[in-house]
């Protein structure tokens, strides 16, 4: 039945897409972030659903009267730099069979992403968007929040199978970067049970990111709540209630979650972080001898290329760090683009900020852009020890902030018209008044004045 179901959801999908291809980028994300069918257990596992949901879209994206061009912005070039680099690295790789397996992933995400930014360019859809990021991966921290309540969290939190997110670590990656998402939309909204909603869900989230028993992702859940309670506009209540859901959460968890968390500083004899650090290593030294585009994709795989360079590593491990993992396959000059586009991405959202700031009009993107550098800041700390330098998500709020500053500078450009229109439009004594540069952007308010009276204070005498 479930398999019927995902397959009769997104083959049902496309004649909408068809018309409306905003409807395909959420379908996109959602297939791709919840990966629902990896949970059916029959034919829709191996039906290539984000295929459908993405060829429909671009045919009605190509077809339609939506931008082709993507905002003209610092993030665009980068990725569009990125993207050119990245496979530079796939077509010199060192092991080009293993390289292009990976890359052909690589490029259905970022590709996406730019069609991403050509088509959400809107307040509604942006809004429709986030939403759809926040309920697909919301939906594992609802459930498995409620799993550990139920098993005493005597077990570990895991994501779909076969996925970005099957791994018990890289899911709570995923709920760490959704926590300020789902915050963004209580803000949001009006509706007071949906509120209450996302508060619950907001708490069952941050015990399943503890139950998965991640010590990278209980770095960055601590870390991400800081930044969260900074960015936050009521921090002593939030703060209460962020206390209150750690607190519950650690004093459910069993004594065998102690025990793996007291093994951070323990590092020297625990095989697993050992791992890790020869994955870095190895990356460093891959990347010297190959400083312009790395080995390529998946070039971890080598076993014998990795002992050549960490002899004393009893096997090969993954980069285990996204930075590594960057600069494993891409080189420094990849890396170099990759760290590029984390802070244009950042910048983008200080710009929103910046503003918005007294524009009441503009507060949800306010909101959002605090909320979205929340999250980036949560990636790029829990990221640090994980081999996810090309998670979707990540890409997905790429995109999202950029077409957020897109659309506020819209917004104040019509401001800008709108406010010159009416200045020009005013008339003392039969005579059009020039506006000042510098009344631009602001509200003008004053009154006629009678023939004989002075003019108003900071405009020329008729």
């Amino acid at each position: 039945m479930r398999d019927f179901a995902v397959v009769m959801i997104v083959l049902g999908s496309v004649p909408l897409i068809l018309l409306r291809p905003q409807i395909g980028i959420l379908m996109w994300f959602w297939l791709s972030l919840m990966n629902p069918h990896r949970l059916a257990w029959g034919y829709a596992q191996e039906f290539r659903v984000a295929v459908v949901a993405g060829g429909a879209t671009l045919i009605a994206w190509l077809l339609s009267r939506e931008s082709k061009v993507p905002p003209n912005s610092v993030i665009v070039y980068a990725l569009a730099l990125f993207t050119v680099w990245v496979s530079l690295a796939a077509i010199f790789a060192i092991h080009p069979e293993l390289s292009i397996l990976k890359w052909e992933e690589i490029i259905k995400i970022l590709g996406m992403t730019f069609v991403t930014m050509c088509i959400m360019q809107s307040r509604d859809r942006i809004q429709q968007l986030v939403w759809v990021i926040a309920l697909s991966l919301g939906f594992y921290g609802i459930k498995g929040g409620l799993f550990t309540i139920l098993t005493g969290g005597h077990y570990r939190v895991w994501g779909p199978p076969d996925t970005f997110i099957g791994d018990n670590n890289s899911l709570a990656l995923a709920l760490i970067m959704i926590l300020p998402l789902m915050q963004y939309l209580r803000t949001i909204t009006t509706n007071r049970w949906v509120r209450l909603c996302l508060v619950t869900s907001m708490g069952l989230t941050i015990i399943a990111i503890l139950a998965s028993y991640s010590r990278g992702a209980l770095l960055g859940l601590c870390v991400m709540l800081v930044f969260l309670l900074l960015k936050a506009r009521r921090r002593f209540v939030t703060f209460i209630i962020m206390a209150g859901v750690v607190g519950a959460g650690l004093m459910l968890l069993p004594a065998e979650w102690y025990g793996r968390m007291n093994t951070i500083g323990q590092y020297q004899e625990d095989p697993s972080a050992q791992g890790r650090i020869d994955a870095w290593v190895f990356a460093y030294k891959l990347a010297l001898d190959h400083p312009f585009l790395g080995g390529g994709q998946d070039v971890g795989e080598d076993n014998t290329l990795f002992k050549h360079y960490v002899p004393k590593a009893p096997i090969w491990h993954a980069a285990h760090s996204i930075y590594f993992e960057v600069l494993g396959e891409t080189g420094f000059v990849g890396l170099g683009i990759f760290l590029i586009l984390l802070a244009a991405s950042f910048r983008a959202a200080s710009n929103v900020l910046r503003l918005t700031r007294d524009r009441p009009d503009l507060a949800w993107a306010n909101r959002l852009a605090a909320m979205i550098q929340v999250s980036f800041v949560g990636y790029a700390v829990t990221g640090a020890f994980l081999s996810l330098g090309f998670f979707d998500l990540y890409y997905a709020l790429i995109a999202v902030i950029t077409v957020t500053e897109f659309v506020v500078r819209r917004e104040l450009a019509q401001s800008a018209d709108a406010v010159r229109g009416d200045l020009q439009s005013r008339k003392i004594d039969g005579t059009i008044l020039a506006p000042a540069p510098a009344l631009l952007g602001t509200e003008v308010t004053f009154s006629r004045i009678a023939s004989a009276g002075a003019p108003p204070p900071g405009l020329p005498g008729l």
